[in-house]
């Protein structure tokens, strides 16, 4: 276990209390500091108090609850961005997509296996921790505050990506790999909605970019002078 992943603070977030408790001991036993909330206004008073780096949320909880933690979450920034798994029984396609439409970095359908859920929760952390070293070293391609502050964090990554090989078409094995992380065991679906998020971002005035589909294959970014040509 690299040192950046341990001691990071995790919320689970389970009306089953007995259910989770393998799981929160295993990531203990990880080192990660974990706590379990089974109510939901408690656990989102708790997100709001003392941000985890993590939380994973029972989708199966009463929906206005759900909401409630998710919506904290998404808006908590300082003193670290939180990050969102969501554990549900329920893994239709629709259902995961809808969990990663409503901000999900990750999707983890029940039952599971221990060692799947922590290589996802490590995979999740573990692209937080890269972005920002990046950031700190300049070897990655800054994003303007502004621009970073619309996106998740995931998502900057992506375009940071993105940006940084233009006209160049990588299809979402490749991108689920440089952008998540070898070890990342996510559903392609994952990039699909995130490049979704990204389109309706550069469609707003003044972004002089668009991710093209190349079908059959992938995506790319493409950067238009100001006559509307691409520029590669």
């Amino acid at each position: 276990m690299p040192a950046e992943q341990t001691h990071k603070q995790i919320l689970i977030v389970d009306r089953d209390i007995a259910a989770v408790e393998p799981l929160r001991h295993r990531l203990g036993e990880a080192g990660f500091m974990v706590r379990v909330i089974a109510d939901g206004p408690a656990a989102a008073a708790a997100v709001s108090e003392r941000p985890p780096h993590l939380v994973i949320l029972d989708w199966n909880m009463a929906g206005f609850a759900a909401l409630e933690v998710i919506e904290r979450a998404r808006a908590t920034r300082f003193p670290h961005p939180v990050r969102l798994i969501i554990l549900s029984s329920l893994a239709g396609e629709q259902d995961v997509v809808g969990g990663l439409n409503i901000g999900a970095d990750d999707f983890i359908a029940k039952p599971y296996s221990l060692l799947e859920a922590l290589a996802r929760v490590c995979a999740v952390l573990r692209t937080r921790s890269r972005s920002e070293a990046e950031d700190l070293s300049g070897h990655a391609p800054m994003m303007p505050a502004a621009e970073r502050s619309q996106l998740r964090l995931v998502e900057s990554r992506l375009l940071e990506f993105l940006r940084s090989h233009p006209g160049r078409t990588f299809n979402r094995a490749q991108l689920l790999m440089h952008v998540w992380g070898s070890a990342a065991r996510l559903d392609e679906r994952t990039v699909d909605v995130n490049i979704q998020r990204l389109r309706k971002f550069l469609n707003q005035p003044g972004h002089m970019a668009e991710i093209e589909t190349v079908r059959g294959f992938g995506y790319r970014f493409v950067s238009h002078d100001s006559d509307g040509a691409p520029r590669f």
